[in-house]
């Protein structure tokens, strides 16, 4: 599996229904979802149909919160066009033991064609438990591509209240913009003539967190996955590698930060 040689961590849980096999990885800040169609309900096809269209890749953000019922009253005054709050739950297939959360999602066409949805858990995850030395530990970023990032700043400043760390602009790469949720970042990008819906969005990359970068690229290296050779990080204090093989088609980079004195 891919995501368990990249973790060099096991799934933290399994389980089927609503016309898809899923796999969560909980790492120390996040959960990564992987879903795969199963069966021939409307879920199902919904899922091949975007599959065969786009390929893998990601599909979704999804954040926490402590209060589904404020939350989805901020959506909503914030014209953002929430779903109604739904309950749901989950039995893990090696356990039994079950999850349930209650959940809303935000009207894609508001939210710049990013499918956004929060939720609140009702009890802790469990945790991935590293299966080697040289895991990875967490999420780092997640990466929107925008053609318009005024108009992407305004949705996840603005409006969502995330605070932002970084705007920085280079002729060579673009613009950059961080905001912080929680100890990581979603980080929107704009990089001129790369991305020319100016109202659609794309939900593009991940970038990982890693103890020790040179560990994990000769642990990744040896179990055949291409990686890069580490290079210094344009956030100042980092070194980075890319990951271009087993991760689903989805862009990948991985994060050292120096520690603070």
């Amino acid at each position: 599996m891919a995501y368990q040689t990249l973790f060099a961590c096991a799934p933290a849980w399994q389980s089927s229904g609503d016309d898809a096999d899923r796999l969560l990885f909980t790492l120390d800040n996040t959960s990564l979802e992987l879903m795969s169609p199963t069966g021939d309900g409307a879920a199902a096809d919904r899922i091949r149909a975007v599959l065969a269209a786009q390929g893998e890749g990601l599909a979704s953000i999804c954040f926490r919160t402590g209060d589904i019922g404020k939350m989805h009253r901020r959506l909503d005054r914030l014209a953002l066009k929430p779903e109604s709050i739904t309950e749901a739950e989950s039995r893990d297939a090696n356990s039994g033991a079950i999850l349930s959360w209650q959940r809303t999602r935000a009207a894609t066409d508001a939210t710049r064609g990013v499918r956004l949805f929060f939720l609140e858990l009702a009890k802790q995850r469990p945790r991935s438990v590293p299966s080697a030395a040289a895991a990875i530990t967490a999420m780092d970023h997640v990466v929107v591509s925008s053609a318009d990032p005024e108009g992407a700043a305004a949705l996840y400043g603005a409006r969502l209240g995330l605070d932002m760390a970084l705007d920085r602009s280079h002729p060579d790469w673009g613009q950059l913009m961080f905001f912080r949720c929680g100890d990581l970042i979603v980080e929107v990008v704009h990089r001129p003539g790369k991305h020319a819906d100016a109202k659609h969005d794309e939900l593009w990359g991940l970038s990982w967190r890693v103890a020790d970068i040179d560990a994990t690229r000769a642990r990744l290296a040896s179990a055949g996955v291409d990686v890069s050779d580490v290079r210094t990080g344009r956030k100042p204090g980092t070194r980075v590698l890319t990951v271009r093989s087993s991760t689903c088609g989805i862009p990948t980079l991985l994060v050292e930060r120096a520690a603070r004195a």
